[in-house]
């Protein structure tokens, strides 16, 4: 009975797509991919709890802000819905991407996955003030390109031991995405994607940079092993 059920249910999702004009179909999709993304899980946690994160902090709806303000059990919260929904926009384009349309099946994933970012970013639920993105891309990459997060994770993860800022490692994480894809022999769609993302990222960013250029950003002083490690030698 269940197999017959989930036989019929796949006969009806594919008679349902196949019913759409390509274009329709795309504009569906990418659509869906951005009202994903414009759910904001540091937003939604927070009216379950009473509070709007917007308005503490950094004022920045995302993971940091969200451990800053509300511990490591929210924020991890928050990362797992905003990773979460950006893998859900991926696949969910992917697998109702019309054959034969002109944008291939990749294609789709690609600017799904961008859609939620942007949608992250600017979420249509919240009044259009949201996160920087950096979650969704990643829950992207985790559908498109699950083996460029190990190189992701290695660059983010030095320059946040060694310098504390978390604004900085995301930048020059996401920074290296376009060599990896460079390195990789990656095709057009790959590369652009790379190109695009480490912009976007560099852009939503960019008050962290400025910041840090004036010696104003938050150091997550905890974070600085190498630093800990040196002062702790010389005492």
């Amino acid at each position: 009975m269940h197999a017959a059920a989930h036989f019929s249910l796949a006969v009806y999702d594919s008679d349902m797509t196949a019913s759409l004009p390509p274009l329709v179909l795309t504009t569906v999709l990418l659509l869906v991919a951005y009202l994903l993304g414009s759910v904001s899980g540091s937003l939604v946690l927070g009216r379950m709890r009473g509070v709007d994160i917007r308005m503490l902090g950094s004022g920045n709806a995302g993971g940091t802000n969200a451990m800053r303000t509300q511990g490591w059990k929210f924020a991890l919260g928050v990362a797992l819905i905003d990773v979460g929904k950006g893998m859900l926009a991926t696949w969910f384009a992917q697998r109702w991407a019309p054959l034969g349309a002109p944008l291939s099946v990749t294609t789709h994933g690609y600017l799904a996955a961008g859609l939620a970012v942007v949608g992250h970013v600017w979420p249509l639920w919240h009044g259009f003030r949201g996160g920087k993105g950096a979650a969704t891309l990643i829950g992207g990459l985790l559908v498109l390109w699950p083996w460029s997060l190990p190189l992701l994770l290695l660059v983010w993860g030095s320059v946040l031991v060694t310098t504390g800022y978390v604004g900085l490692s995301t930048v020059l994480a996401m920074a290296s995405l376009p060599l990896w894809a460079w390195w990789s022999d990656a095709g057009p769609n790959r590369m652009w994607f790379a190109i695009a993302a480490a912009l976007f990222i560099a852009f939503t960013h960019r008050s962290n940079l400025q910041r840090l250029r004036n010696g104003s950003e938050s150091r997550f002083a905890r974070a600085r092993l190498l630093y800990r490690l040196h002062r702790r030698d010389q005492q």
